[in-house]
């Protein structure tokens, strides 16, 4: 059996949500990673600031999200969005502005260990290929087949960089 490659990984888990940081941290144990929780902006930002992560996944709400993401990104740290409540065309356009490796609505949290991997695993691009795949469903279904309508170019643009590199797999 292939070795995860979340085993010994340090994951810094953002959300204002005590049993969603309870659920990570549970899925991902068997996996052999650590999750060190926080659960608002000002200890989140603490633990960017001062330690190094392998992966950081931020809640958008409650958390002040993407002013984290900007600080992850900035220390250089792959930032995996998670949401339920910003699962929105503009949320998710956002996050990948600002830097953001991937998407995952909390509806899939059952999931968060085999998409983390995946995220380690696969280049950026092809991440968020995945990523705007699963989200183009559920959104389709909440906003309608056009939600990507209002932002026309910014999603032509995104679909055509995302065809264009095949995933690869990234070995550290």
């Amino acid at each position: 059996m292939e070795k995860s490659p979340l085993k010994g990984k340090e994951i810094l888990a953002v959300d204002d949500e005590q049993d969603v940081l309870d659920v990570l941290e549970e899925n991902l144990a068997g996996y052999g990673a650590k999750v060190d929780p926080a659960t608002s902006y000002e200890e989140a930002r603490e633990k960017i600031v001062s330690l190094t992560y392998d992966l950081v996944v931020l809640d958008i709400m409650g958390v002040r999200g993407f002013d984290l993401l900007q600080l992850a990104v900035a220390k250089n740290l792959p930032v995996i969005m998670l949401t339920a409540h910003a699962a929105t065309p503009d949320a998710i356009k956002k996050s990948i502005e600002l830097g953001a490796r991937a998407y995952l609505l909390k509806d899939e949290l059952a999931n968060v260990a085999s998409f983390l991997e995946d995220v380690l695993r696969s280049s950026h691009q092809a991440v968020w290929k995945r990523s705007l795949e699963r989200a183009n469903s559920a959104f389709g279904k909440k906003f309608g087949p056009d939600w990507r309508i209002s932002e026309k170019e910014f999603w032509k643009k995104l679909d055509n960089d995302l065809k264009l590199e095949e995933s690869v797999i990234i070995t550290q």
